[in-house]
Parts: C-alpha cells; sequence; structure tokens
C-alpha cells in the first residue's frame, strides 16, 4: 500500500513539472539549447584543466583518465549551465 502511494505521488509531481519555456540561445538568427553552449565551453575547459595537470605532472594521480575526463566535462557543463541559465 506505502508503495503504490509513493509512487502515484512521483506520477502526480512528473505531471504537474513543467517548462516555462525552452532553455534556449539565439545565436546569429538561430536558437541552440543551452545544454550545448554549455558542453562546447566545459569541453573547452577540459582542455585546459588537461593541459594544467600535464604541465604539473599531475595527470598520472587522478586515476583512469576514461572515467576522469567524461566525468569532469559532465561536472563543468552542469556547473556552467546552473551557474549561468538557472
Amino acid at each position: 500500500m506505502k508503495l503504490s502511494r509513493i509512487a502515484s505521488l512521483i506520477g502526480i509531481s512528473l505531471v504537474s513539472a513543467a517548462c516555462s519555456r525552452a532553455p534556449s540561445v539565439d545565436i546569429l538568427g538561430s536558437f541552440f539549447p543551452v545544454w550545448m553552449i554549455c558542453l562546447v565551453i566545459s569541453i573547452f575547459l577540459v582542455s585546459a584543466l588537461r593541459f594544467i595537470l600535464v604541465r604539473a605532472h599531475l595527470e598520472t594521480e587522478v586515476g583512469p583518465l576514461a572515467l576522469f575526463y567524461p566525468c569532469a566535462v559532465i561536472l563543468f557543463t552542469g556547473l556552467l549551465w546552473i551557474i549561468f541559465f538557472r
């Protein structure tokens, strides 16, 4: 009984939540999603982070690189979106 009540509350919350407008930015007459702009900027930021880590000889200390850099891109993308567009 309790599980169905929680499921119904989650369902009602999802149905009643809505966006007031599409989060997009006008660039040269075309509307781009905000997350795409944040993703491109975060890729440049992670490239700069990699450059700093290589120069400081710390890249070997961060763990598996195939996991670290995609996570850093996701982190920077989320932070940029929260800071500038929320």
